[in-house]
């Protein structure tokens, strides 16, 4: 399938056969989805019809055994290989023979161009037949076919058998331009290595990789991909996201790491426990997601598939009284009105303008792709560049989503010793706040000191634990008050800590204060610059969280974003609905609690790093994890429409020129034919361009 026209002739044709529902055809995945009850009409029938549009039906299995077959196979059929490569040819050679003969004797060579019209004719007229009974009788092939044959009938037979092999041509070169759109995406299958080495009670085997199940171990050496999602239960190494989630740096792994399928192992060998299936990994659901992206069709898609229906047939009945109207009105030579009609046929084809969307709307699908940025539609691809305000939750979007020890202020001794005493006290607990005192130690290399017994818990309020030279407690400056007496030097600290929207814990030894240590889960590294470059875009944002309002108005000033606090979901809602009345919004988050307002947003955008809920939710999810990727979204957004107007302009302004200049009698047939294949052509190079800003991003 080359373009969005022979995605219509195929939804024409299913539509008239009984007992055939939900038609879902996809020109850039050569695809066709449809719910079937067999007992009115059976597959057969279903593949007959399409075969006879002039396309061949394969199954799910047979494409991706051929997709298969094309990556490990060097020498894969090439152009002249191809159906529409040997009619190119075929008819070349007609032409030739013509031309040739012609050289010898004119009025042979008449005859000649006469019979390499016809019967380079045949196989479109067999198309045509099989469009108009298959309910799509205004097609391209129809146009062509009216023109070539005309041109025959008034003794233009040369100009003919010219149109017929620029068509041929032109059909290849979409086909081939189809291909390259297409491959952005395919090249994702081969990412993931066809074989794995499994570890089956100490004896390894190489296995197949979709062969893989849920609890098999794989050894992943040094250089290898990762066949599989799975977990990291030995070894240490660097992991090489980029082709998953477009991150440059390679990622630190050890157990308990998360790997994904197609990943690189850079050092280290790794035991991975396999946690999802071949067709359930994490490159197989992005393959499944663009695939389906690329099949809905955008708003703008939609529109001109409505335009050209009514287009063809209305340029049809335009080219007829070309024809007519200056012979029988102002006595004009029949001759030349009907040869200049049948060339207003020919500029009237409507293949550039119909392509001229989907095209540009799967570039960016699959550039989105490579910069980590899965985009589940054309609709939010073009909803994106014209949002006018970003909402963001703030834990696990605009911040880490973890805390992490900030201020370390000893009342007694000095910072390394308080620490170490916090984290002695906290060693064994799984409060987020005792592991990120436990973490900033061990950051430090700090010994802790012994401790006797277990730990005593006074829930929400401290942990106590029996150290060497007596009890030390790490509690809540309430649990402080009631238990020491805190003085106005410390009080003043805190309420200075909290200020800064931090949470302030209190090291005390017996009923002595020994130190305050603050904690705040942090922007991520990349907030501020993603929300200036927003601002810089003309766009507005603001923070929306469930937070305390203190802590919602320090991290918005760190970021310089507005914030709206102690916001439960479904006020989340609320505000997402005041937010739209000033233009579309994009919500981003991250948490199950983002998942109504993501639903609810005009694009829903989730962290890859989220819940699944989120990220089924959402639109799109940034698989680099990194808010700069909502900048990176509008900004391919913007570009895509902007390419999608361009394609439009090129169509429409080609067909406008050559339409004025036929009527004028300076355009003649084959010319006719190769500005609307000129045309395509364009309008499919523009639309590649935009596999080009994923490199530039990527470079960035």
């Amino acid at each position: 399938m080359d373009c969005g026209a022979c995605a219509v002739k195929i939804e024409n044709a299913m539509k008239r056969l009984p007992g055939v529902s939900d038609i879902n055809v996809s020109y850039a995945q050569e695809s066709l989805s449809l719910t079937l009850d067999g007992d009115r009409t059976s597959p057969e029938s279903i593949e007959t019809r399409i075969k006879a549009l002039g396309f061949t039906p394969l199954s799910n299995a047979q494409r991706k055994s051929s997709a298969a077959a094309d990556a490990d196979e060097p020498n894969a059929p090439t152009w002249w290989r191809t159906r529409k490569g040997r009619l190119a040819l075929f008819t070349g050679a007609m032409f030739a023979t013509a031309f040739a003969l012609a050289q010898i004797d004119p009025q042979v060579g008449q005859w000649a161009y006469s019979i390499a019209a016809l019967v380079s004719i045949v196989p479109v007229l067999k198309r045509v037949y099989a469009g108009a009974i298959s309910g799509t009788p205004f097609s391209i092939e129809t146009l062509m076919s009216v023109a070539a044959l005309g041109a025959v009938a008034i003794g233009a037979a040369q100009e003919a058998a010219v149109v017929i092999f620029l068509f041929a041509v032109g059909e290849l070169l979409e086909t081939i331009a189809a291909g390259r759109a297409r491959s952005a995406i395919e090249s994702l299958m081969n990412l993931t290595p066809r074989e794995a080495l499994r570890d089956r009670d100490g004896k390894l085997e190489k296995v197949s990789a979709e062969d893989l199940l849920v609890g098999d171990i794989v050894i992943v050496r040094p250089g290898d991909r990762v066949p599989s999602d799975g977990r990291v239960i030995d070894g240490i190494s660097q992991v090489d996201e980029a082709p998953i989630t477009g991150e440059s740096v390679p990622v630190p792994k050890e157990a308990g790491a998360r790997v994904f399928a197609g990943s690189i192992n850079a050092n280290g060998e790794l035991r991975v426990e396999i946690t999802r299936i071949a067709a359930d990994n994490k490159i197989a659901r992005i393959i499944q997601m663009v695939e389906e992206a690329q099949g809905s069709k955008a708003p703008t898609a939609r529109l001109i598939d409505r335009f050209s229906a009514k287009y063809t047939p209305g340029a049809m009945l335009f080219a007829l009284l070309v024809a007519v109207v200056p012979p029988l009105a102002f006595d004009g030579d029949w001759v030349t009105w009907i040869y200049r009609g049948l060339a207003t046929l020919l500029i009237a084809c409507p293949c550039a303008l119909v392509i001229s969307t989907p095209a540009a709307i799967a570039s960016g699908l699959a550039a989105g792709a490579r910069l980590g940025l899965l985009i589940k539609g054309g609709a939010a691809l073009e909803t994106l560049g014209k949002v006018k305000t970003v909402a963001f939750d703030k834990t696990g979007t605009l911040t880490q989503g973890r805390p992490r020890v900030t201020d370390i202020v000893p009342i007694e001794g000095d910072e390394e010793t308080v620490l170490a005493r916090a984290a002695a006290v906290e060693r064994k607990t799984n409060h987020p706040l005792g592991i990120a005192i436990v973490e900033a130690a061990m950051a430090r290399g700090l010994a802790l000191p012994s401790s006797f017994g277990g730990a005593m818990a006074t829930p929400g309020k401290a942990v106590t634990v029996r150290l060497k030279d007596g009890f030390a407690s790490v509690g809540s400056p309430r649990y402080a008050a009631e238990h020491a007496s805190l003085d106005d030097r410390v009080a003043h600290s805190i309420a200075q800590l909290e200020d800064q929207g931090k949470t302030v814990v209190v090291l005390l030894s017996g009923k002595r204060v020994d130190a305050l240590i603050a904690l705040r889960d942090e922007p991520r590294d990349d907030a501020v610059m993603a929300v200036a470059r927003l601002k810089s875009m003309g766009i507005a944002t603001v923070m929306l969280t469930g937070d305390n309002q203190r802590t919602a108005n320090a991290i918005g000033a760190t970021i310089g974003i507005s914030a709206k606090a102690a916001l439960l979901p479904d006020e989340k809602l609320a505000e997402i609905a005041l937010l739209k009345k000033a233009g579309p919004v994009a919500m981003v988050g991250d948490g199950i609690n983002d998942a109504p307002a993501l639903a609810a947003a005009s694009v829903g955008v989730a962290m890859g790093g989220g819940t699944e809920v989120a990220l089924e939710t959402a639109e799109v999810a940034l698989l680099r994890n990194r808010v700069m990727g909502v900048a990176d979204l509008i900004e391919l957004s913007k570009a895509t429409l902007g390419n999608i107007w361009q394609n439009i302009g090129l169509a429409l302004g080609l067909k406008a020129i050559f339409l004025a200049t036929t009527v004028l009698g300076v355009t003649t047939l084959w010319m006719a034919i190769l500005a609307d294949t000129g045309a395509t052509v364009l309008v499919t190079a523009n639309a590649l361009r935009l596999l080009r800003h994923g490199r530039s991003q990527q470079a960035r």
